[in-house]
């Protein structure tokens, strides 16, 4: 099994980069579809939000109401700092199961918004991060998710910086390209990454052959 980290910032990119690597095989564990799993209404995740933030991060339904908690804790470091230290333990669970349900000679890609900003990168046997210019990430913000543009830049800068990003990166998919030029690229990553796997097998074969 190959344990990929698949990271970049808002508006990046990376979502699409999930799906065309889906499309080439990938086993898909996405974080932040977990992390929506485990806050869904009647579980302990949600309670504990409510605990932390009070009913207002209610929906009338009794969802949570994701954008007025996301007003909430992109502008204020300690907040967002408290809903992690919620949210990242129940994420992290369920990941590992997810993981564990894999076939042994699986790539397995980890979406994972945050890796950068949490230290994730040792936890994965490579990390690849999408990565676009800031000024291409604000206007797929604003005009794709129709954020209001002080939102959008609230939440790039809760985020780590490009660079950071970019440090911990053993591979880097450019998004600000076209998207057949975007294909192309994840198809070239993704030859790279079965290389990579089959690599990691080798030795486990030949050791098991050893003692045969």
């Amino acid at each position: 099994m190959l344990r990929v980290g698949l990271t970049g910032g808002i508006g990046a990119g990376k979502s699409e980069v999930s799906r065309l690597l889906v499309e080439c095989g990938a086993v898909l564990i996405d974080a932040d579809r977990i992390a929506r799993e485990v806050v869904e209404p009647g579980t302990p995740g949600l309670a504990a939000v409510v605990e932390a933030f009070g009913k207002d991060v209610l929906a009338p339904d009794g969802s949570l109401d994701r954008p007025k908690l996301g007003s909430i804790v992109f502008a204020d470091p300690a907040k967002l700092a408290t809903l992690n230290a919620i949210v990242h333990p129940l994420v992290g669970a369920r990941s590992r199961e997810l993981e564990n349900a894999a076939a042994p000679d699986a790539v397995v890609v980890h979406d994972v918004p945050l890796l950068a900003e949490n230290g994730l990168a040792p936890l994965y046997d490579l990390v690849v991060v999408v990565d676009a210019a800031p000024e291409t990430q604000l206007d797929r913000l604003v005009r794709l998710r129709g954020m209001t543009e002080e939102d959008a830049r609230a939440r790039m800068a809760a985020q780590a910086t490009r660079e950071k990003r970019l440090e911990i990166a053993d591979i880097v998919i450019d998004n600000d390209v076209p998207l057949d030029d975007l294909r192309r690229r994840v198809r070239d990553v993704w030859a790279d990454l079965i290389h990579r796997a089959q690599w990691t097998q080798e030795p486990r074969e030949r050791s098991e052959h050893s003692q045969e």
